[in-house]
């Protein structure tokens, strides 16, 4: 499990969209008229008090490890901690435990998680942040394999032992695969490509399988073998793009005019769920948000991700502005 929390030591001057008019409701001193953003009121990190606790994607953890940085490199005084445990890991915490006040997934939370969640008296609330790859990958001296069919995934991930059980052009050596945990929204995502949705009795039934919730061991697997293949989201693959490759998938590479046309197979949205109630109790959660919706398409790229749609992120906007009517 990776874990950061983030602590501003120095303020930084206020930028230019800090100047205006502030709110002068307790808790929402923040609230700025003037701002960046067309839709949302502006946030003035240096009048944000109160900590903030998140969890879930490690997909998610190194685009919120950014924005957070960015938080308080701008003034923010408080405390952000962001858990990368897997997005199924993130909502149990914010939908069973409710020890959490966001919760990062690579997925949309499932019904019964919503279910869990309405149970502790928690609506949940979905912002859309951004759009993901997921990658699957090989070693960088890997030569024999750079595009597969969905049909030769699955058998890669599953029955195959060897790689020439696949193609028999391919080695006669064993198949080592490194794959995300169970709690992880790529973990699921895969899962449904290949398989079909909840199937995943066959690619944890496969021989040479390790899993693990962080991306960084997988990444260290693959390296290690020329017969090696795992897959994690995209970003972890642009940090290690020197030492693996990464497959078109049904002929189709990873990159932003394929993901962004959605003729890339394995494109998947990115989200941050809270509650409303959240928000109004603990104005925080509600300045942090309304910074990320705002700054997030600048620093996204440089993650290594890809920007949502404009409709998806207005719609995340217009969320965070009915959730908010009135308290400020």
């Amino acid at each position: 499990m990776k874990k950061i929390a983030f602590l501003a030591l120095a303020l930084l001057p206020a930028a230019a969209f800090l100047v205006g008019a502030q709110s002068t409701k307790k808790g929402f001193e923040w609230v700025t008229r003037q701002s960046d953003d067309p839709l949302l009121p502006g946030v003035n990190p240096l009048k944000v008090t109160g900590n903030v606790i998140s969890a879930g994607s490690s997909t998610v953890f190194p685009l919120s490890e950014r924005m957070v940085e960015r938080f308080q490199d701008e003034g923010y005084k408080g405390n952000i901690t962001v858990d990368s445990i897997g997005s199924g890991g993130g909502f149990e915490r914010f939908c069973v435990a409710g020890e959490t006040d966001i919760a990062n997934a690579s997925r949309a939370i499932k019904a019964s998680e919503a279910d869990s969640a309405k149970k502790i008296g928690r609506e949940p609330l979905e912002f859309r942040i951004g759009t993901d790859a997921l990658g699957v990958v090989v070693n960088k001296s890997n030569t024999f394999i750079t595009n597969a069919t969905k049909d030769e995934l699955k058998l890669i991930f599953s029955t195959a032992k060897k790689w020439s059980d696949v193609n028999p052009k391919w080695p006669a050596q064993d198949i080592l695969r490194f794959i995300p945990g169970t709690d992880s929204g790529t973990f699921d995502y895969f899962v449904e490509f290949a398989f079909g949705a909840g199937k995943k009795e066959a690619i944890l039934a496969a021989a040479n399988l390790q899993l693990s919730e962080d991306d960084n061991v997988l990444v260290q697997g693959v390296e290690g073998s020329p017969y090696a293949i795992g897959f994690f989201g995209f970003a972890y693959y642009q940090e290690n793009k020197g030492i693996l490759n990464a497959l078109s998938v049904n002929g189709v590479a990873p990159n932003a005019e394929t993901v962004n046309n959605a003729t890339y197979p394995l494109a998947r949205p990115l989200f941050m769920y809270t509650t409303t109630k959240i928000m109004r109790e603990k104005p925080q959660v509600a300045a942090y948000i309304a910074y990320y919706l705002t700054y997030v398409n600048e620093e996204i790229r440089n993650v290594g991700y890809f920007l949502a749609e404009a409709a998806a992120l207005k719609q995340s906007k217009q969320a965070w502005l009915e959730a908010m009517k009135g308290a400020y």
